[in-house]
């Protein structure tokens, strides 16, 4: 018995899985649009990088207690929401590392139940390289990601925050790229994408005044393939998209420190 009908046996013993396709159903996940970042949540929390157990994650790539390690992770999406764009990226760097982080507790459960499901039922080891993970990036990226690790930080359709007084909450800001620039190496990208224009100007406007950053050139981002999913490979996006509304992206890249 192959992968796929096993798991599609599976799910005819869970409501919450479709019997057709052997995926998690997103009504059975369904959480508020956005948590408040600066209250406090009950997860575990890795005191370093050292201490995060990625073998839990990627067990292809990763030994038991991170003992052997033939790759790291080099893209993370923050608040990765139900992980469309995950998804989509694990296929196109079939050999990069990726994971999601997202602070609610039924959708992060949802992209996990969705990830297993699609390794179970793809061929040739597809999407061993993506997971997901519960926390805080707001708080704690510096936990789990070591300087200069990071390739790619994507922060596509964030909650806008639009009082004043809850800016300080907006996941971009000039104090929190700090912590980005940390992670992130030199080369590295920033991809950031709202249908809210205030808070595209603010999240542009922050990263022009941070000196680590620099805005991508028209002709990169043409030649981007990641650019064209920052819309089409989420949900926001696709809602955004069949509303005929605007969106307003922001890509930089990280720049080496000079003295």
């Amino acid at each position: 018995m192959g992968q796929s009908e096993i798991l599609i046996m599976e799910s005819e013993t869970k409501p919450t899985f479709s019997k057709s396709t052997g995926l998690p159903r997103k009504r059975f996940y369904r959480a508020r649009a956005h948590s408040n970042p600066l209250s406090d949540s009950h997860f575990p929390i890795p005191i370093s990088p050292a201490h995060v157990d990625f073998s839990l994650h990627f067990p292809k790539f990763v030994g038991a207690n991170n003992e052997e390690v033939s790759k790291k992770v080099e893209f993370a999406d923050i608040g990765c929401g139900f992980g469309g764009l995950l998804i989509s990226l694990a296929t196109l760097f079939p050999d990069t590392l990726m994971i999601g982080m997202e602070l609610r507790d039924k959708v992060t459960e949802y992209v996990k139940e969705r990830i297993l499901a699609l390794r179970k039922t793809s061929s040739g080891g597809q999407y061993e390289n993506v997971s997901v993970v519960r926390t805080n990036s707001m708080k704690y990226i510096p936990n789990y990601f070591e300087k200069g690790q990071l390739s790619k930080m994507f922060f596509l359709f964030p909650d806008p925050h639009f009082k004043e007084k809850n800016h300080r909450r907006r996941v971009i800001s000039v104090d929190l790229l700090d912590e980005y620039a940390y992670v992130l190496r030199a080369g590295g990208i920033i991809y950031t994408i709202t249908d809210v224009e205030e808070l595209g100007e603010w999240m542009r406007s922050c990263l022009e005044k941070h000196p680590m950053f620099e805005s991508l050139t028209q002709d990169e981002l043409d030649s981007d393939p990641v650019v064209e999913l920052l819309c089409s490979a989420t949900e926001e996006g696709q809602k955004v998209a069949r509303n005929g509304g605007q969106t307003f992206r922001a890509v930089f890249r990280r720049i080496a420190y000079v003295s």
